[in-house]
C-alpha cells in the first residue's frame, strides 16, 4: 500500500495532513468505516479522494451537489485522477461513457446524486463493481434531526449494503453530537471511529447586531463603506430580496450583483466566476450560494436575513476568512424576518386529512404502480417535497419499494425530414420507426408523444421506444425533451389499518416543523446570550472552547448580552376574519382544513390554492404579519 503521507505531496501538492484528515485515512486504510466532522473548507474530500488512489476498487461519493462534482472532478483531472460523474446534466451519451469505464475499472472516484440510486440500471451495474469505499458527503441530510433532512439520503445506507461496500465514509460540516449518532447509526459506523475536529475558528469576528427592517439597509451600506473592501457574500431568504438588495447597493457604486436560484444557469455561472476572480466582489445571495466555492480570500458574510438554523448560520460563516485571516461575520437581527422563516416550515406541514386521503390512494394502487408526484400533491394539497418524504417513510417502514422513475411523455423537434430519418435505417429497425413516428402529435414547433400509447400502437417495450428516441437524439436527427416524470413502486405489503398509518405519518411531519420552529429559535437565543457567543455556538456541535473568544459582539460589547427588538404587534381585524370566513363558506374544498385556510389567510401557497387560484385574491395573506401558530389557533377555533 502507497504511503498516504507520500502520496499527499505527491498527488495533491500539500506538505502535510489537516487536522484529523490522518485519522479519518488511517481508519479507511485499515478497513473500518469512518465519519467526518470538520468545518467548512477544513479539507473534508481529500479523506476519501487520497483512499481512493490507494484501495483496490471504486470510490463512490455521494453527494447532492452537482456544482460541487463539477468542481472537485475538474481538479482531480488535471491532477490525473480518474474520477467521473452521473449527474442529470449528464445526455444519454455521456452516461453510457461513463458507466462503460466504471465497469471497465478505469474510474477510481464516481460522484452521483442520492436520488440515482432510485435507477434500477444504476443499481445493478454498481452491484457488479467493487465497491472500496462509499462515501456520503452532506452526510446530515440522512438524519431527521438535521436541519437539512432529504428523504433520499434515508435509503443510503441500504444502498451501500447492497452494493457490498468494503467501509463507509460520512462527512459533514454541521452536526450537533445527536445527529453525529444518528448518522453513525443509520450507516453502521462505530462511534469511536467518528473524528471530529475543532469548530472553532479565531481569525472570525461574530458580531449579532438586533436591528429594525427600516434601519437595515442603511446600516449595510454604512458596514460597506467603513470598512476595508473585500470580497463579500450577503447573504437573504428570498429572491426578491436578492435583487433588491443587490440593486441598491449597485446604485451605491458597490461591484453588488444576486445570485439565487430562480436565474438561468449561465447567469448563475457568470455570477460565480466573476465573484471567484474579484477582489472586492460582493454576491447577495439566498443560501444556494457557496455550496462547493472554493475562494480562500472572502472577507465578510453579512446576513441581511436571520439564518434559518445554527447549522445554516456556521455553514454560511464558515465561508469566510479560509486563508486564515481576519474576517467579519455579522448578522441582522430583525424581528420582521421571523414570520418568514417560520412560514418555509409551517407551508410544508399538511393537513390530517391530506395525508389520511394520500395513504388510502397509495394502498389503492394496487401492487405494482406509477404516480406522478405532481399529480399527487394536487389532488391532496401536500407539496411535492413532503410528498416524497411521506413516500420515503412508507419505503423505509416495509411498505413500499421504489423502481426507476421514467417520463411517461417526450416532445422532439425534427432536424431532418421524416424520409431522411427513415434512410439512415433497414429492415426491422426502419420498419419500427416507420410506426413509431406517426405516433407524436404536432403543436407549434415540437411533436409530442405519450410513450405508453405508442407502446400499445407499435407493440414495442417502452425501453426500446425510450432507447430510440435517445438514439435519434444522439444522432442529432431529432431534438428530444422528456417530461411527465413518475416514480415507480412495488407494494410489499398492506397496512392493518391505514388510518392509523396516516396518524403516525402526520405526527412526523408536526414533529419537523417543530424542530425547524427550535432551531429558528436557537439563533435568536444565540444573539441574547449572555456570554462568549462563539463558545456558546461551539457548544452546540459539542465543543467546549473554555475560555471567551474576545471577538464575538458580547466580548466586544462589554459583556453585556443583546437586547433583542420585538415583534410588532399585528391583531387580527375582525371585520377582515368575517370577510375570511364568508370565502371559506364558498371554497370549502381548498380551505375546509384549518391548516390550509391559515396558510391562505398567511400568504403561504399549496397545490390546491394554486389550482384554485386563490393566491390572487385579495384576502391570500391578508395576515401575513400576524404569527402563523395565531392565525392557525383563530382557524382551529372556528
Amino acid at each position: 500500500m502507497t504511503d498516504p503521507h507520500q502520496l499527499l505531496r505527491d498527488r495533491f501538492g500539500f506538505s502535510e495532513f489537516r487536522p484529523g484528515q490522518a485519522d479519518v485515512i488511517g481508519h479507511l486504510l485499515a478497513g473500518r468505516s469512518a465519519a467526518a466532522v470538520f468545518p467548512t473548507g477544513a479539507g473534508k474530500s481529500l479523506c476519501y479522494q487520497l483512499p481512493a488512489l490507494t484501495l483496490p476498487g471504486l470510490t463512490l461519493v455521494v453527494s447532492p451537489l452537482i456544482a460541487l462534482m463539477k468542481d472537485q472532478i475538474d481538479r482531480l483531472k488535471a491532477r490525473a485522477i480518474a474520477a467521473e460523474r452521473l449527474d442529470s446534466t449528464l445526455g444519454a451519451a455521456e452516461l453510457a461513457a461513463v458507466m462503460s469505464a466504471v465497469r471497465g475499472g478505469q474510474v477510481k472516484l464516481l460522484y452521483v446524486a442520492p436520488e440515482r440510486f432510485n435507477n434500477e440500471r444504476f443499481r445493478a451495474a454498481i452491484r457488479r463493481v467493487r465497491v472500496s469505499l462509499f462515501a456520503v458527503d452532506e452526510a446530515h441530510c440522512i438524519s431527521e434531526w438535521g436541519h437539512n433532512f432529504r428523504p433520499d439520503f434515508l435509503k443510503l445506507a441500504r444502498f451501500a449494503k447492497q452494493c457490498r461496500a468494503e467501509r463507509v465514509l460520512a462527512l459533514t460540516a454541521t452536526a450537533t453530537p445527536q445527529v453525529i449518532a444518528d448518522v453513525c447509526r443509520g450507516l453502521d459506523i462505530a462511534p469511536g471511529f467518528a473524528v471530529r475536529t475543532g469548530f472553532y475558528r479565531p481569525n472570525l469576528t461574530l458580531l449579532m447586531t438586533p436591528i429594525t427592517a427600516v434601519d437595515r439597509d442603511t446600516t449595510l451600506l454604512d458596514r460597506l463603506r467603513s470598512r476595508p473592501a473585500g470580497p463579500a457574500i450577503v447573504y437573504v431568504t428570498l429572491q426578491r430580496t436578492a435583487k433588491e438588495v443587490a440593486m441598491q447597493l449597485a446604485e451605491a457604486g458597490f461591484p453588488a450583483r444576486p445570485y439565487h436560484a430562480g436565474m438561468e444557469d449561465d447567469e448563475r455561472a457568470a455570477v460565480q466566476e466573476g465573484f471567484a476572480a474579484s477582489e472586492r466582489a460582493i454576491v447577495v445571495a439566498t443560501i444556494a450560494f457557496g455550496m462547493g466555492i472554493d475562494k480562500a480570500n472572502i472577507r465578510y458574510v453579512y446576513h441581511y436575513n436571520l439564518p434559518k438554523s445554527l447549522e445554516n448560520l456556521s455553514q454560511e460563516i464558515g465561508r469566510a476568512g479560509r486563508d486564515g485571516l481576519p474576517s467579519t461575520c455579522e448578522t441582522f437581527v430583525c424581528p420582521g424576518d421571523l414570520n418568514a422563516l417560520e412560514n418555509f416550515a409551517y407551508g410544508d406541514t399538511p393537513g390530517p386529512e391530506s395525508v389520511r386521503g394520500f395513504v388510502r390512494e397509495v394502498f389503492a394502487l394496487g401492487e405494482e404502480f406509477d404516480v406522478s408526484l405532481y399529480d399527487v400533491s394536487a389532488a391532496h394539497d401536500i407539496r411535492q417535497l413532503v410528498v416524497r418524504t411521506l413516500l420515503a417513510y412508507l419505503e423505509l417502514d416495509g411498505y413500499l419499494e421504489e423502481g426507476t422513475p421514467f417520463f411517461s411523455r417526450y416532445q422532439f423537434r425534427p432536424l431532418a425530414t421524416p424520409a431522411e430519418i427513415l434512410a439512415k435505417f433497414d429492415g426491422e429497425r426502419r420498419e419500427f420507426l416507420g410506426r413509431l413516428l406517426p405516433q407524436a402529435e404536432k403543436a407549434r414547433t415540437w411533436f409530442h408523444i405519450d410513450v405508453d400509447r405508442a407502446v400499445g400502437t407499435t407493440g414495442a417495450p417502452r425501453a426500446r421506444i425510450v432507447r430510440a428516441l435517445d438514439y435519434l437524439h444522439e444522432q442529432r436527427l431529432l431534438e428530444v425533451k422528456a417530461e411527465g416524470v413518475r416514480s415507480r413502486f412495488r407494494r410489499l405489503k398492506l397496512p392493518a389499518d391505514p388510518d392509523a398509518v396516516a396518524r403516525i405519518l402526520h405526527e412526523r411531519t408536526l414533529q419537523r416543523e417543530a424542530r425547524e420552529i427550535a432551531r429558528l429559535n436557537q439563533v435568536l437565543e444565540l444573539a441574547a446570550h449572555d456570554g462568549c457567543q462563539a463558545a456558546r455556538l461551539g457548544e452546540h456541535f459539542g465543543e467546549s472552547l473554555g475560555r471567551m473568544c474576545g471577538h464575538c459582539s458580547w466580548c466586544l460589547g462589554g459583556r453585556r448580552p443583546a437586547l433583542l427588538l420585538g415583534r410588532l404587534a399585528v391583531t387580527i381585524d375582525a371585520s377582515i376574519w368575517r370577510r375570511a370566513a364568508a370565502l371559506r363558506a364558498e371554497q370549502p374544498s381548498p380551505l375546509a382544513d384549518p391548516r390550509a385556510f391559515a396558510r391562505f389567510l398567511c400568504g403561504l401557497t399549496s397545490p390546491k390554492l394554486s389550482r384554485s387560484r386563490l393566491s390572487s385574491n385579495a384576502l391570500f395573506g391578508v395576515f401575513a404579519q400576524v404569527p402563523f401558530g395565531e392565525v392557525l389557533e383563530r382557524t382551529q377555533a372556528g
